[in-house]
């Protein structure tokens, strides 16, 4: 494997920053892993050890590739080793102290051209930019998990980014195999923001005792997901998936589209975390999934409803500027999986239907949860349609 001379810098040996400095090792890169923990560093080489194994194994690595990505990645509990790194990415914890004295820091330890960069899933970029000395070069490139095997990665510039920094992001992460897309740097970005009724209405239905968490999600795979709300919930853990809403939340100024529910907040404090824990919205310790209480013909209304929500979601981002629409669509469906782009959903059921149903629901609920895009209104009201191709999204 041929090595390049540009260093990538990571600060966190958790799971997202390991998975980042894999990514960049096997795509040639020198790479200085940090953490102020030991263990966690060791944890993190235990883990591409055995991935790798699994990789030579399974023939899609070869016995020389693996030893070369896995001597590229230089794990160290000192920062100043930092120093050559020409890109540096960030992947700790969600606090935006935390990650602004991070920043702070590197500032002083790495060349003034070395890009900064953020993999933060919904904090605000342009908030940790304004405490730093060049938040020209600081950016948001946030991946998912596990990052080595999603392609979706959002660019997120602050507001004070150079606007060049944007094109260089997305070539770097498209040189590491990745699909980038752009958003602007507003709570949850596009996925974490878009999402966020993929839970909070399955959640809804549940709380009111319309449909039990089996239903709502055998409604959802019926309709293509490849996983159920509450089944996706409990894989990425119900603290995370708590945590992310409460921060979109009060992001948006607790704007009621994006409340947490009762139900979340109650499995974090059981300590019903999901996967991780043994058991979440369902028990993990026998059988992975259980199938008993699924009401069939419950599946249209559920579908119908939460689908509808996701459209709304997804056109308002778009009316916002958030994404263009093509970026729209392939953050749903590279990032998260969906069956569909959102946009194309609404191109195909009708943008007339979906209002209907949108409608008809702030009719019976009598809340701004529900509140229609005026997208999806003026839209109606044309007979348009959105456009989705690259070019003219």
């Amino acid at each position: 494997m041929k090595k390049e001379k540009e260093c990538i810098g990571i600060v966190g040996a958790g799971a997202m920053g390991s998975g980042i400095a894999q990514i960049a090792a096997q795509s040639g890169h020198s790479v200085v892993l940090v953490d102020q923990n030991d263990s966690a560093l060791q944890k993190s080489e235990d883990a591409l050890a055995s991935v790798a194994n699994r990789l030579v194994a399974k023939d899609r690595w070869t016995m020389e590739f693996s030893h070369e990505v896995q001597r590229s990645i230089t794990r160290t509990t000192d920062w100043n080793q930092l120093a050559p790194c020409t890109w540096v990415i960030e992947a700790i914890v969600e606090d935006l102290d935390v990650k602004t004295e991070v920043f702070q820091k590197l500032e002083t330890l790495v060349d003034s051209k070395a890009i900064l960069a953020s993999n933060t899933s919904s904090l605000s970029l342009t908030a940790i930019a304004g405490q730093l000395s060049h938040p020209e070069r600081f950016v948001g490139l946030h991946f998912f998990n596990p990052a080595p095997l999603m392609a979706l990665v959002e660019v997120i510039p602050a507001l004070q980014t150079e606007p060049s920094l944007v094109k260089r992001a997305k070539l770097q992460m498209e040189a590491w195999g990745k699909t980038p897309v752009v958003a602007k740097d507003t709570p949850g970005f596009i996925v974490n923001r878009v999402a966020r009724p993929f839970y909070g209405e399955a959640l809804r239905i549940v709380e009111e005792g319309l449909a039990s968490p089996q239903t709502v999600d055998a409604a959802m795979k019926a309709s293509g997901f490849r996983m159920g709300p509450f089944e996706l919930m409990d894989l990425i853990g119900n603290d995370v998936n708590y945590a992310v809403t409460q921060s979109v939340f009060e992001a948006f100024y607790y704007d009621p589209r994006y409340r947490p529910s009762l139900i979340q907040k109650q499995h974090v404090d059981a300590g019903w975390l999901g996967r991780k824990s043994g058991k979440g919205y369902y028990l993990y310790e026998t059988s992975p999934i259980e199938t008993d209480a699924v009401e069939t013909e419950a599946f249209g209304w559920i579908s119908e409803r939460i689908i509808a929500l996701l459209i709304n979601e997804a056109a308002d981002a778009f009316y916002l500027n958030i994404a263009t629409a093509a970026d729209l669509d392939t953050a749903m469906t590279r990032g998260v999986n969906y069956p569909k782009g959102l946009l194309a959903w609404a191109n195909e059921r009708g943008i007339g239907p979906t209002l209907k149903v949108l409608e008809g629901l702030q009719e019976l609920y009598g809340e701004d949860r529900y509140r229609p895009s005026i997208l999806l209104k003026r839209m109606a009201v044309n007979q348009e349609a959105f456009q989705l191709d690259a070019t003219n999204a």
